[in-house]
C-alpha cells in the first residue's frame, strides 16, 4: 500500500471545521442538559438516583461504543462512521426532547450516548490520520478550544433555554439538530481520508458485550448498594460477583480472538498502560465531580439555571486557556510529560479546594477553586491520549486512541454513579436528620412529591433541602480529589516522550529517539 501523501495545512484546516464542529455539537448538547437537568428531573419528579442516572446512562453506553468505533475506524471508513455517529446522536437527542418520564428520558440519553462514544472517538482517530504527531499538539490546541468554548456555551445556552417560557427544557435536546445538519455537509465535503479495507475483517461483538454488561451490572449494583439492600447481602452478592466474574470473562475472550475491541498487547505496553490509569483518575474525578457543580448552584444555592450557567465560567475559561497554551508549547517544545504531570497535580489542587464547599460558601472562592480544576483538566485529559498515539503504529491508532477514550469515559461513569450515590445518600440522611429536628415526620418531604422539584415544597422545608445538597457536595470534591492523586501518580511514571514528525511509526532507530529521555 503506498504511503498516503501529507496533507497541506489548508486540507487540514478545511477537515478539521467539520470534525470540530460534530465535536462541538456532541459536546455542546451535552453540557446544555448538565446546567437543564435540576430543572428537568423535578419537573418530571424524579430522584436523585434518576439524576444521576440519567447522565450514567450516557457515559455508559458511549464508554461501551467507544471501543467498537474504533475499532471499526480502523477497517472501515472514518468519514463514513463519523456520520453515522453524529446522526445518531442527534436521533438520541430529539427522542429524549419528547419523553414524558425519567425512565423514558434515562432510556433516550442511553441510545443517546451511543452516537456521542463514536463522536468523541473518531474525531481523534480522523485527526491522528491525518495529522503527523509533531503537529499535532498544535492542531489538538484547537481541539482543546472548541470543547472548552462548547462547555462555556453549554451551560449559558441551556440556563437561557430552560428560563425562557416560550422555549422550555425541551428544547435543550432539539436545538442541536441544526447545527448537526451543517456539520453533516462540512464533512462530506471537506474530509477525505484513505479507506482501509481488508479480507479478514472480524468485530469482536461478544467481547464488546461482554464488557458493556458487566461494567452495567456493576453501576448498578453501585446505585442501588446500603439503600435497596444491604452490602453484605445475596443482591450484592449476585451483582457485584457477576459484573466481576464478566468483566474477567471479557478479558479472557479479549485475549483469544482476532480482532480485540480493546487489544491488550496495546493495553500492556508500560506508556499506554499508565495512561489508562491517569485517564480513568482524570475521567473520574472531572466527570464525577464536575457533573454536580449544576445542581450545587440550583439547588443548594438557589440559583437560576443561567446564573449557574455563568458560575460555571471560570472552570470552562481555565479549560480554555490552558489547553491552547499547553498544545502550542508541547508542539514548540516536543515534550509532553512535563505539562501531564503538572495537570494532575493542578487538578488535585482544584479539587482539594472544592472540597470545603457548603451552601454559605463565598462564591469568589469556588470560581477560584473552579478555574483551578479546568486549568488541570486541559493540560492533562487531552495531552494523555497524545501520549499513546505517539507510541503506536498508524495501524493501530485508532483501536489505541480509542481504547484511552474508552477508559477516561469508564472512569468518568464510574465517578458519576458512585459520588452520585454517596451524594444521595448524604443528602437524604441530612434531610431526614433536620426534618426531624424541625418535627417533621420522616420520609418524603411532601407526599409523592421530589425533593428536588423545589417549586412545590414549603418554605422551610425547602432551606432544608438547599442545605443538604450545599453541604453535601464539597464531600464529593473530597473523594474525587482523592481519586485524581492516582492520575498524578501515574503522570510522574509516564517514561519521557516526545513527539515524532511522521504520521506513521518511523524505523527503529528514531523511535528510539521519540522515547529517549
Amino acid at each position: 500500500m503506498s504511503e498516503q501523501r501529507p496533507m497541506t495545512h489548508r486540507e487540514i484546516m478545511e477537515a478539521l471545521s467539520g470534525l470540530l464542529l460534530v465535536l462541538f455539537v456532541a459536546m455542546a448538547s451535552s453540557t446544555i442538559v448538565s446546567t437543564a437537568l435540576p430543572k428537568i428531573i423535578g419537573d418530571l419528579n424524579g430522584s436523585q438516583t434518576q439524576y444521576t442516572w440519567v447522565i450514567t446512562a450516557t457515559l455508559l453506553t458511549a464508554t461501551a461504543s467507544t471501543p467498537i468505533w474504533g475499532k471499526l475506524s480502523d477497517l472501515y471508513s472514518k468519514k463514513l462512521l463519523v456520520q453515522i455517529s453524529i446522526v445518531v446522536f442527534i436521533l438520541g437527542s430529539l427522542v429524549a426532547g419528547f419523553t414524558q418520564n425519567t425512565e423514558q428520558l434515562i432510556a433516550a440519553r442511553a441510545f443517546q450516548g451511543l452516537g456521542m462514544g463514536g463522536v468523541q472517538a473518531l474525531v481523534q482517530v480522523a485527526i491522528a490520520a491525518m495529522i503527523p504527531p509533531r503537529e499535532r499538539g498544535r492542531y489538538n490546541g484547537y481541539l482543546g478550544g472548541v470543547m472548552a468554548l462548547a462547555t462555556v456555551a453549554g451551560p449559558l445556552l441551556g440556563g437561557v433555554i430552560v428560563d425562557t417560557e416560550a422555549l422550555g427544557w425541551r428544547w435543550c435536546f432539539f436545538i442541536g439538530a441544526p447545527v448537526a445538519v451543517i456539520a453533516l455537509v462540512v464533512l462530506q465535503r471537506t474530509l477525505h481520508l484513505p479507506v482501509l479495507r481488508r479480507d479478514d475483517v472480524k468485530i469482536d461483538y461478544l467481547g464488546a458485550t461482554l464488557i458493556a454488561a458487566g461494567v452495567s451490572v456493576i453501576l448498578i449494583w453501585v446505585s442501588f448498594v446500603d439503600d435497596a439492600f444491604g452490602w453484605l447481602s445475596w443482591q450484592t452478592g449476585a451483582m457485584a460477583g457477576g459484573g466481576v466474574l464478566l468483566l474477567a470473562l471479557a478479558v479472557r475472550v479479549e485475549s483469544r480472538v482476532a480482532e480485540p475491541v480493546v487489544p491488550l498487547p496495546i493495553v500492556r505496553q508500560r506508556t499506554t498502560a499508565l495512561a489508562i490509569i491517569g485517564s480513568l483518575a482524570v475521567g473520574m474525578a472531572m466527570f464525577g465531580g464536575s457533573v454536580f457543580l449544576g445542581q450545587y448552584f440550583q439547588i443548594g444555592r438557589g440559583y437560576s439555571p443561567t446564573e449557574a450557567g455563568l458560575l460555571m465560567i471560570p472552570m470552562m475559561l481555565g479549560i480554555l486557556v490552558s489547553s491552547t497554551v499547553a498544545g502550542k508549547a508541547i508542539t514548540k517544545s516536543g515534550k509532553i510529560k512535563p505539562y501531564v504531570v503538572a495537570g494532575t497535580i493542578i487538578l488535585v489542587a482544584g479539587f482539594a479546594g472544592l472540597s470545603v464547599l457548603d451552601h454559605d460558601t463565598p462564591l469568589w472562592y469556588i470560581g477560584t477553586a473552579m478555574a483551578v480544576v479546568g486549568i488541570g483538566v486541559g493540560m492533562s485529559m487531552q495531552n494523555l491520549v497524545l501520549v499513546v498515539q505517539n507510541t503506536v503504529s498508524l495501524r493501530d491508532i485508532g483501536a489505541a486512541s480509542s481504547t484511552i477514550a474508552f477508559f477516561r469515559s469508564l472512569g468518568g461513569t464510574i465517578g458519576v454513579s458512585v459520588l452520585g450515590a454517596v451524594l444521595a445518600r448524604r443528602v437524604s440522611d441530612s434531610i431526614t436528620e433536620q426534618l426531624t429536628a424541625l418535627g417533621v415526620p420522616a420520609g418524603s418531604p411532601s407526599s409523592g412529591t421530589s425533593t428536588l422539584n423545589l417549586g412545590v415544597l414549603p418554605e422551610p422545608i425547602q432551606h432544608v433541602v438547599r442545605a443538604a445538597y450545599g453541604d453535601a457536595t464539597g464531600h464529593i470534591f473530597l473523594i474525587s480529589a482523592g481519586v485524581a492523586v492516582i492520575g498524578v501518580i501515574a503522570a510522574i511514571a509516564l517514561k519521557p516522550t516526545k513527539l515524532r514528525s511522521t504520521v506513521d511509526l518511523a524505523p527503529e532507530r528514531e523511535l528510539a529517539d521519540a522515547t529517549a529521555d
